[in-house]
């Protein structure tokens, strides 16, 4: 399947993934990659840690939208924005005729005691504006780096929640338009994100089983990220090998293949592991061997999205295929 075509298949993307597998820079190397395709990229941040800016070598995302890289025909553009429930907040006042009432909050300091009163209500509110950027926005494609996945799971079931808890109103309206958002494959899906560790995979596994079930949200291919590339000859026999080297610096040698060697046989055991437990395509992308990440270790890794999504069907490809035929 071409980028393009997967682009095409759903309007938002939403990253998601335990802390530290690299969820962020995956948000940064799909806007990369839509880009490249000739679409327009909305990469949208919620937990107001700023990730995303350094990235891009820019300086901190705001709430108001901003063009933060172009591609290189200035056809397509990567658009940011941050989101919070507090500025989320004030703007559903805003929109609801309560202006005086907002900047009274506003000055008071009780905007966040509004939005703690009510379980999950913050997180309502950061999606209801994502949802409006889905249906306004001239972006072709919506790309959300969602929350840390403990957080991630209370962020996504809030519309359903609150749909329960209160039936009727405004706040029963915003939740059953934001849960028809989730649940409808043609406006979102969630990319789940991991390590080929153990740790980071029985954590995704667990939170795809859950979106499923309790959100009832379409997943996307999972990404396997930071992957060992195969070294061919590690496992060469180096006792009789002569060199100038000496003894200690040829057993460190050994030592350091030998670790490489076993590090991969592990990463290949957790994507075997991964694969029979969780029925999805994966997307393999390499261990970036860098201490700074920037656009172009970013770049790299959207080579590498877009060799991996070319190598797989999605679901529905090959029914679409034959419907041609």
């Amino acid at each position: 399947m071409d980028p393009d075509e997967y682009f095409n298949r759903t309007r938002m993307v939403i990253v998601a993934g335990k802390g530290g597998v690299g969820k962020t820079v995956l948000s940064a190397a799909l806007a990369r990659l839509a880009a490249r395709t000739g679409l327009t990229a909305l990469l949208v941040e919620v937990d107001g840690r700023n990730a995303l800016a350094p990235l891009f070598e820019v300086g901190e995302i705001g709430y108001e939208e901003a063009v933060i890289a172009s591609a290189t025909d200035d056809s397509a553009k990567i658009l940011a924005r941050s989101i919070t429930p507090d500025t989320a907040l004030v703007e559903w006042l805003d929109d609801h005729g309560m202006k005086l009432v907002s900047k009274r909050l506003q000055k008071t300091g009780a905007i966040d005691v509004i939005a703690t009163a009510t379980p999950g209500i913050k997180d309502l509110l950061v999606l209801g504006k994502i949802k409006q950027l889905v249906v306004e926005s001239d972006a072709d494609i919506v790309i959300v780096d969602a929350p840390a996945a403990g957080h991630a799971m209370t962020f996504l079931r809030a519309p359903a929640l609150l749909a329960e808890m209160a039936r009727s109103g405004p706040i029963n309206t915003q939740a059953h338009a934001v849960l028809a958002m989730l649940q409808d494959p043609k406006q979102c899906e969630v990319m789940l994100v991991t390590l080929p560790e153990e740790t980071p995979v029985n954590e995704l596994i667990d939170t795809a089983f859950q979106l499923e079930d309790d959100v009832g949200i379409q997943l996307a291919p999972v990404v396997v990220n930071g992957m060992y590339p195969i070294i061919d000859g590690l496992d060469a026999d180096l006792s009789g090998v002569k060199s100038n080297l000496g003894a200690a610096k040829i057993d460190e040698l050994r030592a350091a293949g030998d670790f490489r060697q076993q590090r991969s046989i592990l990463q290949a055991g957790q994507r075997a592991r991964l694969a029979e437990m969780l029925p999805l395509e994966q997307l393999v992308l390499p261990y970036v061997f860098d201490a700074d990440i920037g656009l172009p270790q970013i770049d790299e890794l959207a080579d590498a999205l877009a060799e991996a999504i070319a190598n797989i069907e999605l679901p529905g490809a090959a029914d679409e295929t034959a419907g041609d035929q």
